[in-house]
């Protein structure tokens, strides 16, 4: 005992790359399970696990047979994983092809044509009093609101957005969830706010932008569908009655890295 626990004290200290490497390696397997969770693969890895547990079982109890049978499937599974599971592959390099790190070079050109795909639905939606309501992804992830919608996963564009808040769409009602460049979910039901001093022109899609707002850090963007105007949401407050240009310019300075302006809350005024 006191062998073991000598041992055990004589071992070299840990030093920061030592605790670099243990976190680069927990991230990647806690990445490489969100991404097999849900598909076949979890089944594949169940039955990987096994097949290792039963190799080292078989040394154990010196099960020679079990153990030259393992040994030498090993090389075909590795083959037949690639084979079964090309679109898993696939989809996992694309995921970390997505990641903050890769985007990071094209960000910003990403979110000047995403903003522009936004500000022509806007406008265009506007001009045909159709009602709409989308919010902007900040800091503070829209997870619980994005798994009670209908999961899009699909690059934000105005053909999308168009299709998405068209009157006979059974997308229209609720709100479409934007991460970035993509749009995550639509039909979304935001929280309401409570808020008294509301009046009672506020319409639904507005007090949906404001109480979700209200507790997040998220952007919503409303169109009127009584009176086609276009109003931008954050902090609880709103701002009403936005030309395309003013919203373009408003968007870019929330998303980008440049100092907002004050912003003007309004809450008075006919609102559907």
């Amino acid at each position: 005992m006191l062998t073991w626990l000598t041992d055990l004290l004589r071992r070299p200290t840990i030093a920061w790359w030592d605790l670099l490497d243990i976190a680069l390696v927990s991230i990647l397997v806690y990445e490489l399970l969100l991404l097999i969770r849900g598909t076949r693969a979890v089944q594949m890895a169940l039955s990987g696990g096994f097949l290792i547990g039963l190799f080292f079982l078989s040394q154990w109890l010196q099960l020679e047979t079990v153990n030259w049978v393992i040994r030498n499937l090993a090389g075909y599974v590795v083959f037949a994983i690639i084979v079964l599971f090309q679109s898993d592959i696939r989809r996992a390099l694309a995921h970390f092809g997505r990641a903050p790190f890769f985007r990071y070079f094209e960000r910003a050109q990403s979110a000047d044509e995403t903003i522009e795909e936004l500000v022509a639905t806007a406008s265009n939606l506007a001009a045909r009093r159709t009602g709409a309501l989308f919010v902007l992804e900040r800091q503070i992830g829209l997870r619980n609101y994005i798994e009670g919608g209908i999961p899009l996963d699909a690059m934000v564009t105005y053909d999308l957005m168009a299709s998405i808040f068209h009157p006979g769409s059974p997308l229209h009602d609720g709100a479409a969830i934007i991460q970035g460049d993509r749009v995550a979910a639509a039909a979304c039901f935001l929280p309401l706010s409570v808020n008294p001093r509301l009046g009672r022109e506020f319409g639904t899609r507005h007090r949906a932008a404001l109480g979700l707002t209200e507790e997040n850090d998220a952007i919503a963007v409303v169109v009127s569908e009584e009176t086609g105007s276009i109003s931008l949401v954050r902090d609880g407050k709103i701002e009403r009655g936005l030309s395309p240009d003013a919203l373009r310019t408003e968007l870019r300075t929330l998303l980008g890295r440049r100092r907002p302006r004050i912003f003007r809350a309004e809450t008075t005024g006919s609102l559907a």
